[in-house]
């Protein structure tokens, strides 16, 4: 649709620089604050847009789709997931899906690292005493932790965020092993030295660090389950980055508090906000509230990525990051 300024619905308060930009191009409507769209108001944003921005806290079922109105043409969701949307659904009733892949990549590997490093080397014990006053000294025998380096770090999901926490774990001496629906091309895989094992119960079993790095999908919900929880050896962490469906948090609870597995840091939950309080209690967690893609750039480049698959279909081209369902 050449030539006609699309109306745009913004879900969630973005960056100024991307609200400004979005301000420039398209006749918008955006958030004064930045608390998640009410269902209904949702329903209403679908009714009256050309165009839906949502984040991954607007959760676009088949019964909110159904009550979308006829201009509705394109849903460009600001994030990289799109298990919130059903993609299915939209594409029956004609409404085209965009994401934003790829530029959370070193971000979210960043925050991985920096996970496996807080569970294994204890900074939130160390942090936890400093902040309480409590410190009277060093001790040759306080928070002793241990090395990431030297050990088997295993990738569930060696996509673009699984080969760039391989690249940062090389430099940390660890060694890459990944389960992957495909083994990786020898030309990307050889640079990691990593080793790829079919299948994933026996990666598990004799990994030192699991980092889970897979979209959720159906066949990845609780993936790891309380059968392969226990496949861990106690001396075993595992890094969730990625989506918390694929954990089995109660399962991985249990286990944490049994001392069948040795730590966890975790950045994503299974049901969103709602965390097990029993995991909060342990002293061998760390948790984060979903801060793995949160940089001021990363949130920029977001934003832009909307922006060009919006404009890309305003100006009667498929948007260059649309979703199909048999990407899912």
């Amino acid at each position: 649709m050449p030539n006609q300024r699309l109306s745009v619905v913004v879900t969630r308060r973005l960056p100024d620089v991307v609200e400004t930009r979005l301000k420039e191009l398209f006749d918008v409507e955006l958030r004064e604050d930045d608390s998640p769209m009410r269902r209904e108001d949702l329903a209403e944003a679908l009714r009256r847009a050309d165009v839906l921005v949502p984040t991954i806290t607007d959760e676009i079922d088949s019964a909110l789709l159904a009550q979308a109105g006829d201009k509705l043409k394109l849903i460009a969701n600001y994030g990289a997931g799109v298990d919130h949307i059903d993609v299915h659904s939209a594409r029956q009733r004609g409404i085209l899906v965009s994401n934003t892949p790829g530029v959370l990549t070193d971000d979210t590997a960043d925050m991985t690292i920096a996970l496996m490093l807080a569970v294994t080397r204890k900074l939130p014990e160390g942090l936890a005493e400093m902040q309480a006053d409590r410190w009277r000294g060093w001790s040759p025998m306080a928070h002793l932790g241990t090395r990431i380096g030297g050990k088997r770090l295993g990738i569930l999901g060696m996509g673009r965020i699984g080969q760039a926490v391989a690249l940062r774990a090389r430099a940390f001496g660890m060694q890459i092993h990944y389960h992957n629906r495909r083994r990786l091309r020898p030309d990307v895989e050889e640079p990691l030295e990593a080793s790829y094992w079919e299948s994933l119960d026996q990666m598990v079993a004799r990994m030192d660090v699991i980092s889970i790095n897979c979209p959720h999908t159906p066949s990845t919900f609780h993936l790891m389950n309380a059968r392969r929880l226990k496949l861990m050896k106690p001396s075993a962490v595992i890094i969730n980055t990625s989506r918390g469906e694929v954990i089995d948090e109660n399962a991985l609870t249990r286990g944490l508090r049994a001392g069948e597995i040795a730590g966890a840091g975790l950045d994503v939950f299974e049901r969103g906000h709602d965390i097990n309080p029993r995991l909060r209690e342990l002293p061998n967690v760390v948790l984060l509230p979903h801060m793995g893609s949160a940089t001021l750039e990363g949130r920029i480049e977001m934003g832009e990525k909307v922006i060009v698959n919006i404009k890309t279909y305003a100006d009667g081209h498929r948007p260059p990051d649309q979703v199909l369902p048999s990407m899912l």
